[in-house]
């Protein structure tokens, strides 16, 4: 029993508090990723709720920056659609507020669309336009849309833009 302690020691709540700290400093987390990172420390559920109430107070957990920054970031750098995006958000269970709030602030619609036709665009000349038709291309580029976490609605509508585009430079 004794060498099992020596394996997984348990830090007291202050120690807990000062790691943790720096975890939350490093860069933004979760409520339930700071509250299972205390729990891997060995403390006590009640002191988990008392840490984290002393960070939140402090601005180390912030839920709403966490949600504009991961919103911001999925977006700009692995060009997500809202959908995936919202989805993540909830597996990290941050709240339906935050995640409305967060799309609708750190997304620009314009900047959206823009960025769908720049992914139609590469998705639509990178299939072999000698094996498939006109409507193969066209529902594999919907697919592939929709894998990324894009509405539907969105995408159809960006698609035809582009078709229009595409024939209107062809003639």
């Amino acid at each position: 029993m004794e060498e099992m302690n020596k394996r997984y020691r348990t830090l007291t709540p202050e120690q807990a508090y000062v790691k943790i700290r720096h975890f939350c400093a490093f860069q933004e987390r979760t409520h339930q990723e700071v509250k299972m990172k205390l729990h891997s420390y060995g403390i006590g559920w009640t002191e988990i709720g008392e840490i984290a109430s002393k960070l939140i107070e402090e601005g180390f957990l912030n839920e709403e920056r966490f949600a504009m920054a991961f919103v911001g970031g999925k977006f700009r750098i692995k060009q997500w659609g809202r959908k995936k995006i919202e989805q993540e958000l909830k597996k990290k269970q941050v709240s339906g507020y935050n995640i409305r709030l967060a799309l609708r602030d750190a997304i620009d619609l314009a900047e959206y669309e823009k960025t769908m036709l720049k992914i139609i665009e590469k998705k639509w000349f990178a299939i072999k336009p000698e094996t498939d038709s006109m409507f193969v291309k066209k529902s594999k580029t919907q697919a592939y849309l929709y894998q990324r976490g894009f509405e539907q609605d969105l995408i159809v509508k960006l698609i035809n833009k582009f078709l229009d585009e595409l024939n209107s430079q062809s003639v």
